[in-house]
């Protein structure tokens, strides 16, 4: 027995096979190649169906498909919004999926979602019943399990917490993505350094030597690494933000864990004891000293790890069995 978990990115698909418990048979990452709309549509169907042909020797059979995908996934129509894939607006995943597997049972979930999925099966919430991760890449969300079940909201948004209220006033700047992400995701730590650069003439320092346009989060990290003045203000107010929002996470939902983790976690790693620090000053005082804060310890694989996870307990919750 097996499932399939597939992860899908802004720019790239990821599937793996698991066994039951959770060990990686197998893992392949494709490029979207700057596919959209149905073209990312029939990459996923045939990545199923060339899958599920399984070579002779191998030794294994596909029960179950879970697809983790980056955006809203609406359990009640089975169609998909990802903001990142241009003609993925209301697109009808789960009919295409589903074609593509036969009478394989197939889930869809968000990729917050299947973050949080992936560090309680295999990663580090796992035996928890109350836990968040938090991801902060080119966009932040955050997955969100209380009582053991995945906090999905009246119409499966919970969790998109770039619009997090941080700063104020109210700027025009926040309509898109929010004030939390236009500060400190990905992107947004690119975004606040060209800001700065524009409107300081009087900085001479290592970020210079790039055109404002070019800059991305790693010249940043890389800058404040050699102590450049300017990075390093950046890089504090994002610790100031990410420690704010892991506050507000731990006194709404009292979790066991939150994990840290996306793209920027990766470089910002080393400041989760900074970001500790910052959110005890601003968290419920007695539910700060019993969190565990951490990394990711699946990394890139959180998502695809996650929906095979999503795959295993629809399996079980449609036929039993997985135990």
């Amino acid at each position: 027995m097996a499932v399939l978990g597939m992860d899908l990115g802004g720019t790239k698909l990821a599937t793996a096979v698991f066994t039951e418990d959770g060990r990686m048979i197998k893992k392949e990452t494709v490029s979207l190649d700057r596919r959209k709309g149905s073209d990312v549509g029939r990459l996923i169907t045939g990545k199923i169906r060339e899958i599920l042909d399984i070579p002779a020797g191998e030794n294994y059979k596909i029960d179950s498909i879970g697809i983790s995908v980056p955006g809203i996934s609406r359990s009640d129509t089975g169609t998909v919004w990802a903001p990142n894939i241009p003609g993925w607006d209301d697109y009808p995943l789960l009919a295409e999926a589903g074609s593509a597997g036969g009478n394989i049972p197939v889930i869809i979930d968000s990729d917050r979602a299947c973050y949080i999925a992936g560090e309680v099966w295999k990663g580090n919430a796992k035996g928890c019943r109350d836990a968040v991760f938090l991801s902060v890449g080119t966009g932040i969300g955050a997955g969100i399990m209380v009582n053991g079940e995945i906090l999905r909201g009246s119409h499966d948004i919970a969790g998109s917490i770039g619009w997090m209220a941080l700063d104020r006033p109210y700027t025009d700047d926040y309509k898109d993505c929010g004030c939390f992400e236009y500060h400190a995701s990905g992107e947004g730590i690119a975004r606040v350094a060209r800001k700065m650069l524009t409107d300081d003439n009087d900085y001479s320092g290592i970020l210079r030597n790039k055109a404002p346009a070019e800059i991305s989060s790693r010249d940043i990290f890389d800058a404040f690494e050699k102590e450049d003045p300017l990075a390093s203000l950046i890089i504090g107010n994002c610790i100031e933000f990410w420690g704010m929002a892991v506050a507000n996470l731990i006194s709404l939902f009292n979790p066991e864990a939150i994990i840290l983790g996306g793209g920027v976690f990766g470089p910002a790693l080393r400041f989760i004891e900074d970001i500790r620090r910052e959110s005890s000053r601003w968290a419920q005082p007695i539910s700060s000293r019993q969190v565990r804060i951490s990394g990711s310890a699946l990394g890139g694989d959180a998502g695809v790890s996650g929906a095979g996870y999503m795959a295993m307990k629809n399996y079980r919750k449609l036929y039993g069995g997985y135990e």
